[in-house]
């Protein structure tokens, strides 16, 4: 029989708990009149759901890296659902949006508009290797499932393998594939064929490799690979979000083990794409090209849902049957919007913004470690950073309750930031964050360890 504690350490993965005694201590001494009215609407009319319904707060405005909520407080926001690459309210995709949508509006099927081809045209310039077919989705879940469909169609194949503990969307069809209990728990039968291995995950290694990795999650991969016989894709983030950033060689093993057994490799880039990491797309620092690449959320700028494909001309092999077929597949307003945070992107140099700022935060979040014992590891890329809360420098004793502490203490301090697996602290800022704004950030999250270290309560 499962005990309240299990469940609450199955609902511990993609995100913080939504219902928490500590969430409603919070909420009663943070909440006022008006806020907590929105908020029971909000309840009352929205289907509940974990990581989200009933909500947290009630939100105004956002501009730039802040939001702010009803009460008008100013929140460095260092989750954003990772949309917010070129930040909130970014002006020049906010023009862009206003003048297409003055011009044309939406693009009725059967037709094209010149914004889904300048982007798609921009897409394949900047991608990697011969990644030069595109297809819009209206979000990353979508973008997926189209992601899916070519495997089979092109290989003949249906069976897929993937990671345990990861996310590529919520819908069926993508919880098949995921690995995270929140999202396939009670839900019954999923897609046949889906087959999981351990990810590379440095922090809970099944090999125990010690300080030189052996890459034997990698030949893993291939085991299955090779027994199966009919694997169409293997499917992974090619970094995951809390995060865990795969040892250098691993993809090149991993992409040489599908090549092998003809199976394709898909790469699922959503939160990541466009910068996050340092390079334009994540897989640019494995020195390897996936047969497809999805990518969505900062794509549409931070204002519209908009996701893609990028795959080889190779699989361009569906043309009698409907791959996405969807209403707003080429948003004429969205894909404006995405190709004015491209631009943006460049104009700025925004790619070289993120390494100088990254170097330093980094840094700052290794002194925390060796001030504050709780910290047991640091990792990230670019600006995809996190800490790993847990007692006596043991991985198997994850802190967390001190970690979801940490979170309310410093949300009273004007910082938002996403638990990840109960005591993972993910800090993914906008890329326009100042040298400044981030030492803003790195010292509230240091008072907030050091109230909890003291036993001081956050509410």
């Amino acid at each position: 029989m499962q005990g309240p504690q299990d469940s609450l350490e199955n609902l511990r993965s993609e995100g913080d708990i939504n219902q928490s005694p500590l969430r409603s201590k919070w909420s009663d001494q943070n909440i006022d009149e008006k806020t907590r009215y929105w908020l029971e609407e909000d309840a009352k009319y929205f289907l509940h759901q974990s990581l989200s319904t009933p909500c947290l707060n009630v939100l105004k405005g956002c501009s730039g890296i802040y939001i702010e909520d009803l009460q008008g407080n100013e929140i460095l926001d260092f989750h954003g659902n990772n949309v917010h690459q070129v930040g909130f309210g970014n002006p020049k995709v906010l023009d862009a949006i206003r003048r297409q949508m003055d011009e044309l509006s939406f693009c009725t099927r059967r037709y094209t508009n010149i914004p889904a081809i300048k982007l798609a045209k921009k897409l394949v310039e900047l991608a990697p290797g011969n990644l030069n077919k595109v297809l819009f989705a209206p979000g990353g879940t979508s973008a997926m499932g189209m992601a899916l469909k070519l495997a089979r169609t092109a290989t003949g194949r249906y069976k897929t393998l993937s990671m345990w503990d990861s996310f590529h969307g919520a819908s069926l069809d993508a919880i098949s594939i995921g690995g995270e209990a929140v999202f396939r728990k009670g839900i019954g039968p999923l897609l046949p064929g889906c087959e999981h291995a351990p990810p590379p995950d440095p922090r809970h290694c099944l090999w125990e490799c010690g300080d030189q990795c052996s890459l034997k999650c990698a030949d893993y991969i291939e085991y299955v690979l090779e027994k199966e016989g009919d694997v169409a894709a293997v499917i992974a983030e090619t970094v995951r979000s809390t995060p865990f950033i795969p040892p250098s060689d691993y993809w090149r093993k991993v992409h040489d083990a599908c090549k092998r057994h003809g199976a394709l490799l898909i790469l699922d880039e959503i939160p990541h794409c466009l910068g996050r990491t340092g390079k334009m797309f994540t897989v640019e620092h494995y020195d390897v090209v996936p047969d497809i690449l999805v990518i969505g959320k900062g794509l549409g700028g931070g204002v519209f849902p908009l996701a893609a494909i990028l795959a080889r001309d190779g699989l361009n092999v569906m043309t009698d049957t409907a791959l996405g077929h969807y209403t707003h597949e080429k948003s004429p307003v969205a894909c404006a919007a995405g190709l004015a945070a491209i631009e943006f992107l460049e104009e700025e140099k925004i790619l070289e913004k993120v390494i100088d700022v990254s170097g330093h935060a980094m840094k700052r979040l290794r002194d925390l470690q060796s001030k504050h014992g709780l910290i047991g590891d640091v990792r990230g890329k670019g600006l995809l950073m996190g800490i790993e809360l847990f007692h006596d420098g043991d991985p198997s004793k994850r802190a967390c309750e001190e970690a979801e502490q940490v979170m309310y203490a410093a949300l009273n301090k004007g910082l938002s930031f996403k638990l990840t697996m109960g005591n993972i602290i993910t800090l993914t800022p906008a890329l326009t964050i100042t040298m400044s704004e981030m030492d803003k950030a790195l010292d509230i999250l240091d008072q907030s360890l050091t109230e909890v270290k003291a036993g001081c309560r956050t509410t």
